[in-house]
C-alpha cells in the first residue's frame, strides 16, 4: 500500500475530510502501523484509525492543559520561578514531544 491508496482509503471513509485532514491521517496511520499493508484490510485500517485517534485526542487534551498553564507561567516573573513552575516547563517540552513523535514516527529522546 502507498500513500496515494490510503489517502483513497480514508476519504471513502471520511468523505468530508479536508485534503490537509486526509494527509494528515496518512501520516499518522503509516507512522502507527507496523506494516502499511495491513491498512488494506477496512476492519483493521478502521482499528488503526481508532487507535491513533485515541492517541491524538490524549495528546491534544494534553497540549490544551499545558497551554493555559504555560500562559499562566508566562505571566510571572521567571526570575522568581517556584520548582513547581520548573516542573511545568519540563512536562510542557514532555508533552509537545509527544505530538511530535506521532507525526515523526520514532521516538525522541527523552527529556
Amino acid at each position: 500500500m502507498n500513500c496515494q491508496e490510503l489517502a483513497l482509503q480514508i476519504q471513502e471513509l471520511q468523505p468530508e475530510a479536508t485534503t490537509q485532514d486526509v494527509a494528515r491521517l496518512c501520516l499518522l496511520l503509516s507512522n502507527n502501523a507496523q506494516k502499511l499493508e495491513m491498512l488494506g484490510d477496512r476492519p483493521k485500517l478502521k482499528t488503526a484509525w481508532q487507535e491513533v485517534g485515541l492517541k491524538l485526542q490524549a495528546a491534544t487534551d494534553q497540549h490544551a492543559a499545558m497551554t493555559q498553564e504555560l500562559e499562566e507561567l508566562a505571566n510571572s516573573d521567571p526570575e522568581k520561578f517556584s520548582r513547581d513552575q520548573i516542573w511545568v516547563l519540563i512536562r510542557a517540552i514532555k508533552v509537545q514531544s509527544q505530538v511530535l513523535q506521532m507525526y515523526v514516527g520514532h521516538p525522541l529522546a527523552d527529556v
